[in-house]
Formats: structure tokens, sequence, C-alpha cells
């Protein structure tokens, strides 16, 4: 697993991959490092391609010191002011989108994928 910077702001590379045509379950091959500013927002982007009777469980988690994981919060673009926490599901193929919200105390940020049955991920965040 490797840890890859994104920064935001007008520090780069302000993106990076979390995942590319991973299958099956288990976290993300590799994890995130926005730096120690918390301030900054983000946009998830998760690409999925399917199989037969798709559906895969998605949990955003964030980590002060990428040993100890918690949920982070997001937000649907539709209504970008609403947080959660929980758990979503996706079951097409498509791209889904969650924006991060600032001023969480997050520095790494990876996905941990679960219940997947036939769902292929590739996974960007990019830091503002």
């Amino acid at each position: 697993m490797s840890t890859i910077q994104a920064l935001g702001g007008d520090r780069l590379p302000n993106s990076a991959r979390l995942s590319q045509a991973q299958a099956g379950n288990g976290v993300s091959t590799n994890i995130a490092d926005r730096g120690g500013d918390v301030a900054r927002s983000a946009l998830l982007a998760i690409t999925t391609t399917v199989g037969a009777t798709p559906t895969c469980t998605y949990a955003i988690e964030g980590s002060a010191d990428a040993t100890n994981w918690f949920a982070v919060s997001y937000a649907e673009p539709a209504t970008p002011d609403t947080g959660a926490v929980a758990a979503f599901n996706i079951t097409t193929a498509g791209t889904t989108l969650k924006i991060l919200r600032p001023n969480q105390p997050w520095r790494y940020l990876r996905l941990a994928y679960s219940a997947n049955t036939n769902v292929t991920n590739t996974a960007d965040l990019t830091v503002f």
C-alpha cells in the first residue's frame, strides 16, 4: 500500500488515485495524504464497472496518523451542506461523486470496500 500526496490549493500534486480497477473486499490500494491543512475540502470520484447482480458497500475512512481510522463526513453533490458518515452502496456502472467537507481532523484518507459482488472500482481524490 502506497501513500500518495494530494496537498490541494496551489500546492501540487492535488490529486491521488486510491484504487485502479480494484475488485474484491478490503481497503483501497493507496492512501491519500492531504497534508496538515484540515481546512481544505476534497472531491472523491468513484468510477465503477460492473458484472451481473452488482453491489459494493463503501466506507470513507480518515486518519490523523495512518494507523487509527474513522468515518469521514461527506456530502452528496445535490445537498453539499448536509453531511453523512454512513457507509453507502453502489449497484450500477458509472461515476459517483462525494464531497469531503473541510475542517475534519483527517490527514490520510482511504476507502474500505465490503460486500463486493461483481464491481470493479477506480477511485480518485482531488483536494482543493
